[in-house]
C-alpha cells in the first residue's frame, strides 16, 4: 500500500488526529484486512457536535480505551452513543518520565525499549485488548490511548502480525501518526498556548521502531503468536481473529 492510499484512510475529525481504519493491508494467503471493521484513534474525549454525527455514521460497537486509569479520570472518555460498549484496559507500564529520553541518543531505540517494557508488563491488558478484537460480535472496534501512537500502536500492530500483514506495512501504518501527532501539537499550540511544548517521543512514531518492537518480540518467544499465547491469548482467539478481519 503506497502512501497515498494510507493517507486516504485517515478519517477526519476535528477534534480527533490520529483516527484512521486499521483494514485495506495484503496478510496471509493474499487475504487483505477488511476494512471498517477495526479502527485506532488518539483519545476520543473531546468530541464536539460534528465528530459525534461523523463517529455514529461509523457504526462503532466497542470502544477499547488503553490510558491509565488517571487519564481517564482527568479527560473524560468517549461520548454515550446507543449501542456503543465502552471498555477500560490498562496494560501495566512504567511511567515514561522514569527513564526519559536523551537527545543526543536514538529515539528509534528509546520507544522500542519503552515498547519492549510495555509488553513485558502490560500481557493482561494485552491480552484482554485482543481477545475483544478477535470477537466479530464486538465489530466495529475502536482502540485508542492518548495519542494513538504508543499504547495504540502496539496493540494494533501485534493484531496486524498475527494477520500476516509484513512488517514494513506495519511500521508504515504506525510511522503515520508523526503527522497526526503534529497537528494535534499545533492544534494545542493555538487552543492551549499555555501547555509546555510536548517533549519529542509523544509527537514521533519513526517506523524503525515498529520493526525493531516485532523483531525482538519474535527473538524473545519464537513468534508473535507464541507472545500472544505468553500473554494469555488463546489459540480460538487468534483464529476468531484471522477469521473475521481477513477477507
Amino acid at each position: 500500500m503506497d502512501a497515498i492510499e494510507q493517507t486516504r484512510r485517515m478519517i477526519p475529525f476535528t477534534r480527533m488526529f490520529n483516527f484512521r481504519d486499521v483494514g485495506g493491508y495484503r496478510g496471509l494467503d493474499g487475504r487483505a484486512v477488511r476494512t471498517g471493521r477495526l479502527y485506532r484513534s488518539d483519545s476520543l474525549h473531546g468530541m464536539d457536535e460534528a465528530d459525534r454525527e461523523a463517529f455514529a455514521a461509523l457504526g462503532v460497537r466497542t470502544v477499547v480505551d488503553l490510558r491509565r486509569p488517571q487519564e481517564v479520570e482527568r479527560y473524560g472518555r468517549v461520548p454515550d452513543f446507543d449501542g456503543l460498549t465502552y471498555r477500560h484496559i490498562h496494560p501495566e507500564h512504567a511511567h515514561w518520565e522514569e527513564r526519559p529520553y536523551q537527545p543526543d541518543t536514538d529515539l528509534a531505540r528509546y520507544l522500542a525499549d519503552r515498547y519492549a517494557d510495555l509488553a513485558r508488563t502490560g500481557t493482561a491488558g494485552l491480552a484482554e485488548a485482543i481477545g475483544l478484537i478477535a470477537d466479530s460480535a464486538n465489530a466495529p472496534v475502536v482502540v485508542h490511548c492518548v495519542a494513538g501512537k504508543d499504547r495504540t500502536g502496539i496493540v494494533c500492530g501485534l493484531t496486524l502480525a498475527v494477520l500476516g500483514v509484513e512488517d514494513a506495512e506495519i511500521a508504515a501504518d504506525y510511522a503515520l501518526s508523526t503527522e497526526a501527532s503534529q497537528r494535534f501539537a499545533a492544534w494545542v499550540a493555538t487552543a492551549h498556548p499555555e501547555v509546555p511544548e510536548l517533549p519529542v517521543p509523544y509527537l514521533s512514531s519513526p517506523a524503525e521502531t515498529m520493526l525493531l518492537f516485532l523483531a525482538e518480540i519474535r527473538e524473545g518467544h519464537g513468534s508473535v503468536d507464541d507472545y500472544l499465547r505468553h500473554a494469555g491469548v488463546t489459540d480460538e482467539q487468534l483464529a476468531a481473529l484471522r477469521d473475521h478481519l481477513l477477507t
